[in-house]
């Protein structure tokens, strides 16, 4: 008939214009278990910048042993051999504390609730990736704070990154109510006791 439209879909059908996507709620205790194995191989740029400073430092002591050289040059020598120490020294220590750093902060990451979702998505590389520039922006390395600061809104490590990846730690009350689900209260086994025990006389 003319001016009769098709029938209305039913509700199940319908295209919801608003959906929202649901919120993955993360346990409050964190992931349990061992971190997985630290997959990068050693910070090789910074080993080499280290080492390279040593060198110089080493090749400006060799040149000071020279019988020759006149108090003037002796002089500019010393004073460019103490800022080779300076700089080499420097960066050895910063290799070591960036080792140290990455290894306290992997295992950290690998225990929070989002390290759930790390592993069930397989980030353990991303996650490797932030730690090393994480670790090099702790230890004094500005580009590398900047890095770190882009890596942590794409794992979910701001209040901000996990509204956009739609992770929410579980609240108190969640995780209490998961708790008793899993595990019934010491009264309700008392009580399932109980009607075991009624229920066994009744059959008698």
């Amino acid at each position: 008939m003319a001016g009769i439209g098709p029938a209305p879909k039913p509700d199940d059908q319908r295209r919801r214009r608003n959906a929202t996507v649901a919120m993955t709620t993360l346990p409050a205790a964190g992931r349990t278990g061992p971190a997985p194995t630290w997959p990068l191989l050693d910070d090789v740029v910074l080993m080499t910048r280290a080492e390279a400073a040593r060198r110089a430092s080493d090749d400006l002591e060799l040149l000071l042993l020279e019988p020759d050289l006149t108090s003037r040059k002796r002089a500019a020598l010393e004073k460019r051999l103490e800022t080779a120490r300076i700089a080499a020294t420097v960066l050895e220590r910063q290799v070591a504390s960036v080792r140290e750093a990455e290894h306290t902060l992997w295992a950290e990451l690998w225990a929070t609730p989002q390290a759930v979702e790390w592993e069930r998505l397989g980030w353990v590389r991303e996650v490797a990736q932030y730690v090393r520039w994480k670790a090099r922006a702790e230890a004094g390395d500005l580009d590398a704070s900047k890095e770190a600061r882009q890596l942590a809104d794409r794992l979910g490590l701001n209040p901000l990154a996990m509204l956009r990846l739609r992770w929410k730690v579980a609240s108190a009350d969640e995780a209490e109510g998961s708790r008793a689900v899993t595990r019934p209260a010491s009264g309700a086994v008392r009580a399932q006791r109980r009607l075991k025990v009624v229920d066994s006389d009744e059959a008698v």
